[in-house]
């Protein structure tokens, strides 16, 4: 089990990923023909919750291929003008739950857009509400490897496309948020996509990334065991002639690609003991991110990293950048070391 005296290795890791030459073309041909085919707009239907201090709205926006995406708006019921906004994306096999969960953000004071992924939301944390209705050819069990024969059908690249659609809807709203103040935020698959948004979006004024998923993806295939990254290993245990074929596409979707696009001022952790997204991953990502950029790393934690603690350096963050019309710079972290991070607990 890692520990903090392997820190020093981990941060001297540096990924063999190389990403696809028409990268950008592909994101960028994507996007162009998403926007083209229908505008950005965010249908609010308001929902009784019994809450006095919170307002929740059933949100409707249009993803790839204009299908409806489902996402929760909730606000503080106290505003006096357009807001900084949170938008959030959730773990995997969730979704955007109860419309009287994750309060922490309108309660702070920030629009909070928690945005379904599609297909997904029946595991666990109160369902989804968003269906795929795209199909794909044979999967392993799960959502990683559905439509992986081609990136064209991969069920990331719609979903990628949905998370930056949502920004755009939420953005296009200018009677309630400031566009110029979003930030995007998310743990496990939530912070892969937020990544994502971050790397094809880039004028985002914050980020934070949570044991973020979906980064050095050949290599976290050859780490763990665990579930979802054991997907990938099952489906390609019964197609053995698909594996370069398989990741050739997946590089399309790894966060190493996004990280080197992202400029918005970020915030990474990760835990040491995480055997879901293993520490090493999170810290490819933080080395490839181009914008300004700090990282926690949790040595007694796994894929929760460092829960409440991680909020509340998030809540820090996001109040000096969204809530004032200064943005002071975020000097990136130097390699954590056991002195050093004993100094920051």
């Amino acid at each position: 089990m890692l520990s903090e005296h392997d820190v020093p290795e981990l941060f001297a890791y540096r990924s063999a990923y190389r990403e696809p030459a028409d990268f950008d073309t592909f994101w960028k041909g994507t996007l162009a023909e998403t926007r083209a085919g229908q505008e950005a707009t965010l249908q609010l239907t308001e929902v009784a919750t019994g809450l006095e201090t919170v307002d929740v709205f059933d949100a409707v926006l249009p993803g790839f291929g204009g299908h409806p995406v489902r996402a929760w708006l909730r606000m503080p019921r106290r505003r006096g003008g357009p807001l900084p906004a949170v938008v959030q994306f959730h773990g995997y096999g969730s979704g955007r739950g109860a419309p009287i969960d994750d309060l922490l953000w309108a309660s702070a004071g920030y629009a909070h857009l928690l945005v379904d992924a599609r297909g997904q939301g029946g595991a666990w944390a109160g369902g989804g509400a968003t269906p795929d209705p795209v199909g794909s050819g044979p999967a392993h069990p799960g959502f990683l490897t559905r439509g992986v024969e081609d990136k064209d059908t991969y069920v990331y690249r719609r979903v990628f496309t949905d998370a930056v659609r949502a920004v755009d809807a939420l953005r296009a709203r200018t009677d309630l948020i400031d566009p110029e103040r979003v930030a995007v935020v998310g743990p496990s698959q939530g912070g892969g996509i937020a990544l994502a948004v971050a790397g094809l979006v880039p004028d985002l004024a914050a980020a934070h990334f949570q044991s973020p998923f979906l980064c050095d993806i050949r290599h976290a295939t050859r780490l763990t065991s665990a579930e979802p990254y054991a997907e990938i290993v099952g489906y390609l245990a019964a197609r053995r002639d698909r594996v370069e074929q398989t990741f050739g596409t997946l590089g399309y979707f790894d966060g190493l690609a996004f990280a080197r696009r992202a400029n918005a001022p970020a915030w990474f952790s990760a835990g040491l003991r995480d055997e879901v997204c293993p520490a090493v991953t999170a810290i490819a990502a933080y080395h490839a991110y181009a914008g300004q950029k700090e990282l926690r790393l949790w040595e007694f934690n796994g894929h929760d990293a460092g829960g409440p603690e991680d909020l509340a350096i998030a809540l820090g963050a996001f109040g000096a950048l969204l809530k004032t019309s200064s943005h002071p710079l975020v000097q990136p972290s130097p390699a954590p070391t056991a002195s050093s991070r004993k100094k920051e607990q």
